[in-house]
């Protein structure tokens, strides 16, 4: 059996403490810190974790500078602290980035008010980071050669933080980490009914890849469905203070841009910031910021060349980017929280609207509802909601900071001096490449251990299997059995960033994809691979 098998017979008919809904961060970060102080849990998605708005972020952590415009200050403060403590909890994960802005004429500040607001945003967040520094259009183009500094008027450099990885990836920590402590977890599990009565609630799940049905009980209900809330809320025949209205962002991956492992950032024509941030030998160019009714959103040819007009007017490119140059995009909304009664009008300034994150508890029903979030903040809505599930009357254990983080100190040193005695970065058949030995503990942690085992075994698990793609054989055997990687696209858009660093149809002519779908799914593995071409869109057919 496999072990999203196992966990739906363990689901199937069972009783919980607390059912959430819903395996993005919210909900992935309510999974860990329940079951960790002793609740049981079930967690499920109707399509795989982080499968929406958690996979579409711009793979930051920070304490939001740009908020400052609307002066949110608190806000900032809050995020600030936030990125802090994430930056310490997963060192190998989070790191320090620098961002360099180039303030050109588009730009609502000049660089002297712009270094202001710098210095400020650094000491709102306890100076953990390097300070910033006020920078001349001469100092910006002998740093990053790669900006037009022509109509630019000076700068600033300032730090926050990043994820290495991806933020899927980050997110399905906390649901390793769930499933670490007892939760039952599954993926492609959605729930098609529930009725409150006698103190619990009575749901029907289906599993979408299957078409089975399941019943469970939970003492108490957690909607954490992202951009979805309201629509399960009014499913439930809940009604609340807060609702969400969606803003829609887009990425552009493109080759790498500059040289040096920072953030560029600029205001376009609108006045609005975006950047472009590093991902490897590539670049992630965005986003944008659109109102739009409905959760679900593509990319458009007019999303796509609004913002290769924008780089292009404020980088000096040998050749201007071009559509054939976008190798793959990213596209989600912002879930934003606004009154239910009085919502945005039709003229509201939609970039100035709050990204704070609301929680609504339902007492006699004892259901929770979480509104927007952002990554950086996840902590903080961990910690609200083991406060409210125990006000609800789950008997929980005390508060402790034990269930997130990287294992400690001295289990990573024995990591290492294993490393060290099998040599093992001299196991990589293709050099170039980030070591070895600090990939595979950023990814999986203690589940390392278990890749060295094999590793020593069979040197040929440490071959890459889909050719510049960074992921071992090693690492496919591991995520088959311990990932539950349903779909291709799983393992290619989330448990790595494969699909969003490769050409599609790079990936589709890789001689190893036939081997890593035999891998991951065994005799199912040729329908996985029709199913993936099936359901693929490439950039260039958007508009």
């Amino acid at each position: 059996m496999t072990l999203r098998s196992t966990n739906i017979d363990r689901i199937s008919g069972s009783t919980f403490d607390v059912l959430v809904v819903g395996a993005g961060i919210n909900g992935a970060v309510a999974g860990a810190v329940l079951a960790s102080r002793g609740a049981s849990v079930c967690l499920i998605d109707r399509g795989d974790f982080a499968g929406f708005t958690s996979e579409e972020s711009s793979n930051l952590v920070w304490g939001g500078f740009k908020y400052l415009e609307n002066y949110e200050f608190g806000l900032v403060r809050h995020l600030c602290r936030s990125r802090n403590r994430l930056i310490r909890a997963y060192p190998s994960n989070i790191k320090e980035i620098r961002f360099l802005a180039a303030l050109d004429a588009s730009a609502p500040y000049s660089p002297w008010f712009a270094t202001a607001g710098a210095a400020a945003y650094w000491l709102i967040g306890n100076g953990a980071t390097r300070p910033p520094r006020h920078l001349t259009p001469e100092r910006i183009a002998a740093e990053e050669p790669t900006i037009d500094v022509s109509q630019v008027r000076g700068g600033i450099e300032y730090s926050d933080a990043y994820l290495v990885d991806n933020d899927a990836r980050f997110v399905f920590g906390f649901v390793r980490s769930a499933l670490n402590v007892g939760a039952a977890v599954a993926n492609y599990v959605e729930l098609v009914a529930a009725e409150h009565g006698g103190d619990v609630w009575r749901c029907r799940l289906r599993d979408v890849d299957s078409g089975t049905e399941h019943d469970v009980e939970a003492r108490v209900l957690v909607n954490a469905t992202g951009p979805f809330v309201d629509g399960l809320n009014r499913d439930l025949g809940v009604r609340t203070r807060h609702r969400i209205v969606c803003s829609k962002g887009i990425h552009l991956i493109v080759p790498r841009i500059g040289r040096r492992e920072r953030v560029l950032a600029f205001f376009d024509d609108t006045q609005r910031l975006f950047y472009v941030i590093p991902m490897g030998m590539r670049s992630v160019i965005g986003t944008t910021d659109t109102r739009v009714e409905e959760p679900t959103t593509e990319v458009t040819a007019a999303d796509r060349d609004f913002l290769l007009a924008q780089i292009n007017k404020r980088l000096a490119l040998p050749e201007p980017l071009t559509a054939s140059d976008v190798i793959s995009t990213r596209c989600g909304v912002r879930p934003l929280v606004v009154d239910a009664a009085t919502g945005v009008s039709g003229d509201t300034d939609w970039t100035s609207l709050s990204r704070k994150h609301a929680i609504e508890v339902d007492a006699e029903r004892k259901l929770i509802s979480v509104f927007g979030g952002k990554l950086t903040d996840c902590l903080n809505v961990g910690r609200e909601l083991y406060d409210l599930v125990g006000g609800l009357g789950v008997p929980l254990d005390a508060y402790r900071r034990d269930w997130y983080g990287e294992p400690p100190a001295a289990t990573q040193a024995e990591y290492l001096r294993q490393t060290r005695l099998m040599k093992l970065d001299r196991l990589r058949r293709s050099p170039g490449f980030e070591p070895l030995t600090t990939r595979l503990w950023r990814r999986y942690g203690l589940r390392a251990f278990a890749m060295l085992e094999a590793l020593r075994d069979d040197p040929s698990m440490a071959d890459d299997v889909i050719e510049g793609a960074q992921y071992i054989r090693a690492e496919l055997h591991l995520a088959a059995t311990t990932e539950m990687v349903t779909r291709l696209e799983d393992f290619l858009r989330r448990r790595s960033k494969i699909s969003q660093v490769m050409r599609h149809d790079e990936v589709c002519e890789a001689d190893g994809l036939t081997e890593a779908a035999d891998i991951l799914f065994g005799a199912d593995a040729r329908r996985r691979i029709d199913e993936y071409f099936g359901s693929y869109r490439a950039p260039d057919t958007i508009g």
